[in-house]
C-alpha cells in the first residue's frame, strides 16, 4: 500500500522513525532548491497536467491532474520484490541478493548511487530557463514532467543514501543539494551536466541521447546484487521511458516540419531551410554529433579496472544481463580497437575490464535504432539526406581516444585538422545565434505550435493536442 504520509512511499517509512525524520528534514532543503534552480517562472502561478506516480504496479501505477510544481508529490518507489531473487552475475552468481550494504563494498556502492543522484537535479538546472522558449503548451508539459520525475530520481537515491550508509549517507545526500551544474566552485559530477541546456533543440537531444545513457545506467544498476538498488533503480526506468519519448519524438517532429517547409516553401537542400524559419538538417547532425559523444563519454573508459571489480563484485551489471550466455566472464575477452602515433591496433582485453565498452555497444545501439526511425522520416518525405551516429572516437574527452582527434566517420585527424574542420562537425556560434532567434517567441495558445516544429501524432493521457496542458492560475 502507499502511504499518504508527507513523502508518498511504498517502502512502510512511517515504521522507522528515525529514517522518516531524517527525509523530513531533508525534504525543505530540497524544495528550496527546486525553488531556486528548477524552473524559472513557472513555479508558483501556473498549474501542469502531470502524472504523479501513486503505486508501482503496471496498471494504474500513476496519476494525471494540474497541480503546480512545487506542490508536487515526489515520493519514494521500489518495484515490488522478486521471489527468492538471486544474484545474476560475477563472483556470487547465484546466491541470494542482498537486503543490506556489506561492509567490503560499502564505498564502491555509495560511490555508483552518489553519481546516479548527482545527474537528476542536474538536468533541472540545466533546464531550467527553456520554458520561456516552449514552442507549444505541449512541449511545456512534457519539459515540466520531465523535470519533475528527474527530481523524484533524486529522491529516489536520497531514500537509498540515508537508509543503508548512515551518517556518510546523509551527508551524501545533503552535498547534492549543494553542488550545481556549471558552478565554478561546486560542478556537478559529470562534466555532461554541467552545460546549461538553452534551446529546444539542445533538450530533445539530451533526452534522446544524455537521458538514453541513464536509461543504459539504470538497466545496469537494476542487476545489482543489492535488491533495494535494482528495486529502485527498476522502477525510475518506468518513468525514464517518457523522457526518451520526449527527445525521439522530439526530434521527430522538428524533422518533419524541416520536410514540410522544404517542399511547401520552394526551400530546396536543406541549407536553405533557414529562410523560412525551419532548422537544416546539417545543424540537427551537429547537434547529434555533439550529443551523442557527450554521451558515449559517459559510460567511461574502454578499460577499466573499476568496472572489471564493479562487474565481479555483483554491484553493476550488464544492461540485460539474462540475454548473456556465461554471468561470470571469468574466462572469456574483449577485442578493443586502440589507437596511438602508429595507427590503430586491436588489443585484446579481459571481459570483465570492458564491462564499460560492452555497455557502450548496447547503448550506441539502441541509439542507432532510433536514428534509423528518424531517417524514416526523411524517407517518407522524399529527401535524399540521411542522420547518422558519429565514430564512437569522435570528439571523445574520456577513454583511449581522448588525447586524439578523429572525424565522424572514426579516421583520425592532425590537430590543425580538427580546428579548420570541427565547425562543420558541432554546433556554432552561429547556430546558437540562428536557435535563439528562432526560439525568441514562446507558443502559449493551446494547439498551436512554433513554426519550426511539428505538432504531435496525439496527445498526452488521451487528451486532445489543443488541451491546456499549463494553465495560469488565476
Amino acid at each position: 500500500m502507499i502511504s499518504s504520509e508527507r513523502i508518498p512511499n511504498n517502502v512502510d517509512l512511517h515504521c522507522n522513525k528515525r529514517l522518516q525524520r531524517a527525509l523530513e528534514h531533508w525534504q525543505p532543503r530540497y524544495l528550496d532548491w527546486w525553488h531556486e534552480m528548477g524552473p524559472q517562472g513557472f513555479q508558483h502561478y501556473h498549474q501542469v497536467y502531470l502524472r504523479t506516480a501513486i503505486s508501482v504496479d503496471a496498471d494504474g501505477w500513476c496519476h494525471y491532474d494540474y497541480v503546480k510544481m512545487p506542490e508536487y508529490g515526489w515520493g519514494i518507489f521500489l518495484a515490488n520484490p522478486v521471489q527468492d531473487r538471486t544474484i545474476g552475475f560475477g563472483d556470487f552468481f547465484g546466491t541470494r541478493v542482498w537486503q543490506e550494504v556489506p561492509g567490503e563494498f560499502r564505498q564502491p556502492l555509495k560511490r555508483l548511487i552518489v553519481l546516479q543522484g548527482d545527474t537528476e537535479p542536474a538536468s533541472v538546472e540545466q533546464q531550467r530557463l527553456l520554458g520561456k522558449s516552449c514552442p507549444s503548451l505541449y512541449d511545456l508539459r512534457n519539459l515540466f514532467q520531465v523535470n519533475v520525475e528527474e527530481g523524484r530520481h533524486l529522491w529516489a537515491m536520497v531514500y537509498l543514501l540515508h537508509t543503508y550508509f548512515g551518517r556518510d549517507g546523509r551527508d551524501e545526500a545533503e552535498e547534492m543539494l549543494d553542488r550545481s551544474s556549471g558552478d565554478a566552485d561546486k560542478p556537478r559530477m559529470l562534466e555532461a551536466f554541467n552545460s546549461p541546456i538553452d534551446n529546444w533543440l539542445d533538450f530533445f537531444m539530451f533526452a534522446m541521447f544524455t537521458d538514453r545513457d541513464g536509461k543504459s545506467q539504470l538497466m545496469s544498476l537494476s542487476e545489482s546484487a543489492l535488491d533495494p538498488l535494482s528495486r529502485t533503480t527498476r522502477f525510475m526506468l518506468t518513468e525514464e521511458a517518457h523522457h526518451l519519448f520526449v527527445g525521439e519524438s522530439g526530434i521527430s517532429r522538428i524533422l518533419q516540419r524541416t520536410c514540410e517547409l522544404m517542399k511547401s516553401h520552394g526551400a530546396g537542400l536543406s541549407g536553405d531551410v533557414r529562410r523560412v524559419g525551419g532548422i537544416d538538417l546539417p545543424m540537427i547532425q551537429r547537434h547529434l554529433n555533439h550529443w551523442f559523444s557527450e554521451s558515449v563519454d559517459l559510460h567511461g573508459s574502454e578499460v577499466s579496472s573499476n568496472a572489471a571489480t564493479y562487474f565481479g563484485n555483483g554491484l553493476k551489471g550488464r544492461a540485460r544481463e539474462d540475454t548473456f550466455d556465461e554471468h561470470r566472464a571469468l574466462h572469456q575477452s574483449y577485442q578493443v580497437t586502440a589507437f596511438d602515433a602508429g595507427g590503430f591496433d586491436t588489443r585484446t582485453v579481459p571481459l570483465r575490464n570492458a564491462m564499460n565498452e560492452v555497455l557502450r555497444d548496447w547503448y550506441i545501439g539502441d541509439c542507432e535504432a532510433g536514428i534509423a526511425r528518424w531517417n524514416r522520416i526523411l524517407e517518407k518525405n522524399g529527401v535524399g539526406e540521411r542522420l547518422f551516429a558519429p565514430s564512437r572516437r569522435f570528439n571523445r574527452k574520456i577513454g583511449i581516444y581522448a588525447p586524439y582527434h578523429f572525424d565522424p566517420q572514426g579516421q583520425p585527424l592532425t590537430a590543425e585538422q580538427w580546428a579548420a574542420h570541427r565547425h562543420e562537425w558541432l554546433p556554432t556560434d552561429d547556430d546558437r545565434a540562428y536557435l535563439a532567434s528562432l526560439m525568441a517567441s514562446p507558443v502559449w495558445e493551446p494547439g498551436k505550435f512554433a513554426n519550426w516544429i511539428a505538432p504531435p501524432l496525439r496527445g498526452i493521457n488521451r487528451q486532445p493536442i489543443d488541451f491546456e496542458y499549463v494553465r495560469t492560475d488565476n
